[in-house]
């Protein structure tokens, strides 16, 4: 039987980037063969650092489908824990409780072959370049394409035999943003014979609080923040370029649009007013809003409304991004909160999440996928 405890702290000492879980996927392909050895109806395929796991029903007329995200942030980990990473990444956003989790699930639907097909996908690179998009459109799945689609995502806010969605959207969508301004270095003595790029992007930076306040309904919700800026080299020298990185996030699509078509004209308006120019690179990818099917998720609020143990929460919308709405635009499905009950938040050097939460899951989640595939 899996070791639920050890599975997740192995896969928690080997946090990768997306794309490069060259480890995770060794790991994980170790496990799936010994939890699926001897089982006629199960296919195995990979697809880069993914790993898609295909359970044949014994009279199949759809595909079911769950999916867990693989990859983990360039954060590093503060937590103390004996398991800590040490590499400079860190599963800070809980994909390594996410893949335990898809483990457990995927050893208690291989106790017996389903009538329904079921497909586990491993999926790499939610945090960075979309993943799940990239494998839908390079045709990863073929005929294994699920005909409904489920995922979960941990919270820390919530306790211990949490979960929580709507019926609605969960999940902003969201656009990063890099943005370049370049005018002509200096002596700071001398300014006027100079064009300062740092002053030019402080002055963007300001005038973009406004597109939320002044562009966007305020029945609807936003959020633009720049997270990261670079500018100048040392005290007495005027910069010549300005850096600046950060995210849009929006609860519907046209609502995203509308900011990006704003932060474009900012931009461009702020570097002519400065006599210089502007590099603006929005990449949206596939990080669109996560709309749950309002069929599924009626079907799997009920279903865990009645499970015994399980503390159901219709919860509003959130800010947080996720690739799984791209999936979600092509295929019906839902996703929900797992609560595990962590003090420090998501994307957190010191994030540690309660570990009760792993056999809560496989057992409630494991029982919801059985009754969808019976």
């Amino acid at each position: 039987m899996l070791d639920l405890i050890a599975t997740r702290r192995k896969l928690h000492q080997m946090p990768e980037i997306g794309l490069q879980e060259f480890q995770t996927q060794k790991f994980l392909l170790e496990t799936i063969r010994q939890l699926t050895a001897d089982k006629s109806f199960v296919s195995l395929k990979t697809w880069r650092t993914g790993i898609l796991v295909f359970l044949e029903g014994y009279a199949a007329d759809k595909t079911i489908g769950w999916r867990t995200d693989i990859d983990a942030l360039p954060i590093a980990e503060l937590t103390g824990l004996g398991f800590a990473s040490d590499n400079g990444n860190m599963h800070a956003c809980g994909h390594d409780f996410h893949m335990t989790v898809a483990l457990g699930l995927l050893e208690k639907a291989v106790s017996h072959q389903p009538k329904q097909n079921l497909l586990f996908l491993f999926q790499p690179a939610e945090e960075n370049e979309a993943g799940g998009k990239l494998m839908y459109e390079e045709d990863a799945f073929g005929a294994w394409l699920p005909d409904e689609f489920y995922g979960l995502h941990v919270r820390p806010d919530l306790a211990v035999g949490d979960i929580a969605t709507n019926t609605s959207t969960l999940f902003a969508g969201t656009c990063e943003v890099a943005l370049t301004f370049t005018g002509k270095g200096g002596h700071a003595a001398f300014p006027h014979q100079a064009n300062d790029a740092l002053v030019a992007a402080s002055s963007f930076v300001m005038q973009a609080q406004t597109i939320v306040s002044r562009n966007i309904d305020p029945l609807q919700a936003a959020v633009i923040t720049f997270g990261q800026m670079h500018a100048g080299t040392t005290n007495n020298v005027i910069a010549e370029t300005a850096f600046l990185h950060g995210t849009l996030r929006a609860l519907t699509l046209d609502v995203l649009e509308t900011l990006r078509a704003r932060l474009t004209e900012i931009a461009n308006g702020i570097a002519a007013s400065f006599g210089m120019t502007a590099d603006l690179k929005l990449k949206q990818g596939g990080y669109l809003p996560v709309e749950n099917n309002p069929a599924l998720s009626r079907q799997l609020m009920s279903f865990f409304a009645k499970e015994e143990g399980v503390n159901l929460i219709d919860i509003a919308p959130a800010m947080t991004g996720e690739d799984f709405g791209y999936l979600l635009s092509k295929i019906p499905g839902v996703m929900f909160w797992l609560g595990v009950a962590s003090s420090a938040g998501l994307h957190s050097a010191t994030f540690n999440p309660d570990e009760r939460a792993l056999p809560f899951a496989v057992a409630h989640i494991g029982n919801f996928l059985e009754n969808r595939s019976s």
